[in-house]
């Protein structure tokens, strides 16, 4: 403790970490991260807590790692620490995270002289935070930054104040303290609104078209009761999608951090708050679950086996070759058997063979995507990792599956084929040999798939990739004529 304070001395750069010098929490990361590695530890969180809020970080942090070369840090803080540094001023990093965490980001930045931060026995925020600098360093000797509301005991205490990025209120609150004041603005690049639609992935709703498949087979699109349960599972299926988006973002975001495309993503790049990532998924998930309720019991199953799959996926089965990419196969064609509880409609047989070989192709597309994707890492830079983090591929496996991958596309095809000479489908449509002419164009669609995909064009997600391709439009169109020649021609 420091008992003698030179008033002549410049004032201390005191910073505060999470919101402040990274655009995350580390306390709420390290909580998901555990969960995550540990999920049986979730009855133990409420004790810890009564503990109080020391003990729970202290807990938690011996149970999961934070990756502080990874994290989302603002560049406009760091430039603050460094040119205190070059005036000769003292810069402290002062936070309510946990000392581990705290002293992970010095030993990665090097920029801090002091670390305090919480222990086992101090959760050090707000007033405890204050009292803390005023006993080190003397009351109104230090310049504090932070962004919240919390940090207002500390700010009445400081000789200045910065707030980074801090809403409005607090803004005006710290401005009527009457200290000297600024402001850093953070520039978070793309509007709100278009940032939850990218965390919401509200382009793979694309996805849930798979819903309608048993209507087209059927041929009852034009049946309005149908179509009606068709559009509610479709917003249900997509509510809901868009929950376990999140929570996979939130579950993987060190090694979102550690990819070169998907570190972009909002709250892996900190853009939105794990915060409101939590309170957003779980309101998705209760009005998909709100709209499934309306729906067959039969939806309502194929939706609990969905949410179980992808949560399954999130926590673990995601790092386990081969089947992570049958298990995303499996998610694509439970889309289908969703559409038709929904609905009503029998299930065929072929279309579940169809189903499961075109979305087993597409899933090794992404895959293979991934790891081309590195290769290219690899070859700019030989210290780049051979291995997609949180998966079990590296780069030797890319041959073995575009084989399987391609093997299952053309599979597909051939169950296409043996279901055109089916009696099925006479019963269905007027001249079935029709649609013979859908098969060659399904062989040149998944030719071209795997061609793209080899040389590196290929998005992460093939379905993203379909979406904005010419050429599948046109193939789908194509399709969609042949289809509907084959129910009205008779030759």
């Amino acid at each position: 403790m420091n008992t003698e304070v030179d008033p002549s001395a410049p004032l201390t750069l005191c910073i505060d970490l999470d919101g402040t010098l990274i655009r995350s929490d580390l306390s709420v990361e390290n909580l998901l991260a555990a969960i995550k590695h540990q999920p049986w530890i979730l009855p133990l969180l409420l004790l810890w807590l009564l503990r109080g809020k020391a003990q729970l970080k202290s807990e938690l942090a011996r149970r999961a790692q934070i990756d502080a070369t990874a994290l989302p840090y603002n560049e406009a803080v760091l430039d603050l620490a460094r040119r205190a540094r070059a005036d000769g001023r003292g810069v402290w990093l002062v936070t309510g995270s946990h000392r581990a965490h705290a002293e992970c980001v010095q030993t990665h930045l090097g920029l801090f002289d002091v670390v305090l931060a919480t222990d086992e026995s101090v959760n050090l925020t707000g007033s405890r935070k204050a009292a803390r600098l005023d006993a080190e360093l003397g009351r109104g000797r230090y310049e504090y930054v932070a962004n919240g509301s919390v940090d207002l005991p500390i700010w009445k205490s400081a000789a200045a104040a910065v707030t980074v990025d801090a809403p409005p209120r607090v803004v005006s609150q710290v401005a009527a303290l009457g200290k000297p004041h600024r402001n850093i603005a953070i520039d978070r690049g793309r509007s709100t609104i278009q940032r939850w639609l990218k965390a919401i992935r509200i382009h793979q709703w694309a996805k849930n078209a798979l819903l309608f498949v048993p209507l087209v087979t059927a041929q009852q699109v034009l049946e309005p009761r149908i179509i009606v349960a068709a559009l509610a599972a479709f917003v249900s299926m997509g509510l809901c999608a868009s929950a376990t988006y999140i929570v996979n973002d939130l579950f993987d975001l060190d090694a979102d951090r550690h990819h070169a495309k998907k570190r972009l993503r909002p709250f892996a790049a900190g853009t939105l708050s794990v915060q409101s990532g939590i309170i957003v998924s779980s309101a998705l998930l209760l009005a998909g679950i709100a709209i499934a309720l309306q729906l067959p019991a039969g939806f309502q199953l194929a939706l609990g086996g969905y949410l179980f799959a992808t949560l399954l996926y999130s926590f673990r089965l995601k790092r386990v070759a081969s089947l992570d990419v049958l298990l995303l196969a499996g998610l694509y064609t439970l889309r289908v058997v969703a559409g038709a509880w929904a609905t009503g409609l029998a299930l065929s047989f072929w279309l579940l063979a169809f189903s499961m070989f075109i979305f087993l192709c597409l899933a090794l597309v992404k895959r293979v995507a991934e790891l081309i994707e590195l290769q290219k890492r690899q070859a700019a830079s030989p210290a780049a990792p051979t291995q997609i983090r949180g998966r079990e591929y590296g780069v030797e496996d890319i041959q073995i599956l575009q084989i399987m991958g391609a093997t299952s596309g053309y599979l597909a095809v051939l169950v296409l084929a043996l279901y055109i000479n089916s009696p099925d489908v006479a019963k269905l449509y007027a001249t079935p040999e029709v649609l013979w002419l859908i098969a060659p164009l399904l062989l040149l669609w998944v030719t071209r798939l795997w061609v793209v995909t080899t040389r590196g064009y290929m998005d992460d997600d093939p379905i993203f990739f379909a979406i904005k391709d010419p050429e599948t439009w046109v193939t789908a169109a194509v399709t969609a004529c042949i289809l509907v020649a084959a129910s009205m021609l008779r030759l």
